[in-house]
């Protein structure tokens, strides 16, 4: 009887693991297809065929189109932060350190992370929708038919574009989110003014920010591989597209989240 239940018991594994083999196999060839479509893509970085005004075209769109949002999601942040933080540190006699707390937790974590999500959100589902558009009616291997890298003219302006504009913005939600803290804290928390600022002052260094830019920088990296991926390899018609662009917000949002926690884990 124990046997029975023993070989049965292996046997439901052994099943199990040639049932998952498959759906692994297939997940490691798209690992390694998206490890090669990065490699293709850093490989066309030359200045002298580097095509400028696609760059600063999709520069624009992403950067400056993303002001509002980015600046409405850091304001509130900032004055979430504060109102939280006063109201913990007044039970510590404490609040003079809200602004100080509120800016470092903003420029080392939050600018980054949360600007990264709002960023995929808008941008990173665009990317994902235009490209698997083109990919589904044609239009991509009709580039290709007139000689034009595919690569080189829709992925490599919209990377670079992803990878410069991201620390840019998130440098604005760290400056936006302080000024939000600082109007929540002084205005309806009635902290001191000076000692607000000058506690901020104090404990803020420059090396919080440089941590925060990186990550976005890194950030922009992973969205905006990701969502070309997805979107340049789709197939199935409008289902197909719309299927990619949601495994471009969700694998983008997963990715920034994790590797938030291994670049701050070894590298900060």
């Amino acid at each position: 009887m124990m046997k029975q239940i023993i070989h049965s018991f292996i046997s439901s594994i052994g099943k199990s693991i040639l049932t998952l083999q498959p759906f692994m196999k297939e997940k490691t060839h798209q690992l390694g297809e998206f490890f090669l479509f990065l490699r293709d893509t850093v490989k066309l970085i030359h200045p002298a065929t580097l095509r400028y005004n696609l760059v600063i075209k999709h520069f624009k769109l992403m950067g400056v189109d993303s002001f509002f949002i980015i600046s409405l999601t850091s304001v509130f942040t900032g004055m979430v932060m504060a109102l939280q933080m006063g109201r913990a540190f007044s039970l510590f006699q404490a609040e003079t350190l809200t602004g100080a707390v509120s800016a470092i937790a903003v420029s080392k974590e939050l600018a980054p992370v949360l600007a990264s999500l709002m960023f995929t959100a808008r941008v990173g589902s665009s990317m994902a929708a235009q490209l698997g558009t083109m990919r589904v009616t044609q239009q991509i291997d009709a580039l290709s038919s007139m000689a034009v890298n595919p690569m080189d003219y829709l992925i490599l302006p919209r990377f670079l574009a992803t990878v410069l504009v991201l620390p840019f913005l998130t440098a604005m939600f760290d400056f936006v989110s302080m000024m939000g803290s600082y109007v929540v804290g002084v205005k309806l928390l009635h902290i001191d003014h000076a000692a607000f600022v000058e506690r901020t002052i104090h404990y803020m260094e420059i090396s919080y920010i440089v941590e925060g830019i990186f990550k976005a920088a890194f950030f922009g990296l992973i969205i905006s591989t990701v969502s070309c991926f997805k979107g340049f390899h789709a197939k199935g018609g409008a289902e197909g597209v719309g299927r990619v662009t949601t495994q471009a917000v969700v694998v983008s949002s997963v990715c920034v989240l994790v590797s938030d926690y291994f670049l701050t884990a070894l590298l900060f």
